[in-house]
């Protein structure tokens, strides 16, 4: 299989105005791909593009959304068909945690969470992969987490939409197995960006924390693989958590998490 390629390929990065999306489009965008830059943040995304154009020499295009909102990826997908852009490479980043019981959550937040979080992943996956692993050039990336790999109290249904996005893509890495285009999910523990801002505490944060560069250079080197694996754990130490919840009792993962979250 020949290496990730980015010279000539466009790829489009969702929550790219901050933390983990920006450093996706800086890494892509210094190995010669064009990018499209979506978040709500339209003054972010377009210092960001313009930024990576004088870096690189490449097309950066800010398009602002809400992704929370059910219908964004088909009318983002419309809007790059009219402007005559097609993707290669997809990288779901978008989403966001709370912390605290689940009585006490509010529903209007959780429906937010659920639709950005597992909604709009699914969403833009059915919009863009078929063109995607037609073309067979980029790939297919996820940020799940490492909250996906047992039940994290005190973060319920953020740990429950990430369990959903590490599931997903893992399936869709199998059923387009036959194409050249890569499909990972990238599970990192705590790192430092804005998410922590969101959720309100720093009591989220269980483990080391990575940086965002570290995270995506994880991710960039699993697709750049000779063969992807269909997930990545970023971290040697969260990786060892992640097989351990997996082989440990459902009851003992449970409590642990709930010890560590302090729940």
């Amino acid at each position: 299989m020949p290496t990730m390629i980015y010279r000539g390929t466009v790829a489009l990065i969702t929550g790219a105005s901050s933390g983990l999306g920006e450093e996706f489009a800086r890494q892509w965008a210094e190995r010669g791909a064009d990018v499209v830059l979506v978040a709500r943040r339209l003054d972010r995304l377009e210092a960001l593009a313009a930024d990576l154009r004088k870096r690189y020499g490449i097309t950066a295009t800010p398009i602002a959304a809400d992704l929370s909102r059910p219908g964004a990826a088909a009318e983002l997908r419309a809007e790059l068909d009219a402007r005559g852009i097609a993707v290669q490479t997809l990288i779901n980043n978008a989403g966001f945690g709370s912390y605290g019981p689940f009585m006490s959550q509010d529903p209007a937040q959780i429906a937010r969470m659920i639709q950005l979080n597992v909604g709009a992943v699914t969403e833009f996956a059915r919009a863009f992969l078929p063109a995607m692993a037609a073309d067979g050039r980029g790939a297919l990336v996820t940020v799940a987490s490492t909250a996906a790999y047992q039940p994290t109290p005190s973060m319920a249904v953020y740990g429950a939409t990430k369990a959903f996005v590490l599931s997903l893509t893992e399936a869709l890495a199998h059923e387009v197995r036959r194409s050249p285009l890569r499909v990972l999910a990238l599970s990192p523990g705590p790192v430092s960006t804005e998410f922590f801002d969101v959720v309100g505490t720093e009591k989220a944060a269980v483990g080391k924390v990575a940086t965002p560069a570290e995270v995506v250079t994880a991710a960039r080197r699993a697709l750049e693989r000779r063969s992807t694996p269909p997930s990545v754990v970023a971290g040697l130490g969260n990786r060892l958590s992640a097989v351990a919840a997996r082989l440990a009792p459902r009851r003992v993962a449970l409590a642990a998490a709930g010890h560590a979250l302090k729940s």
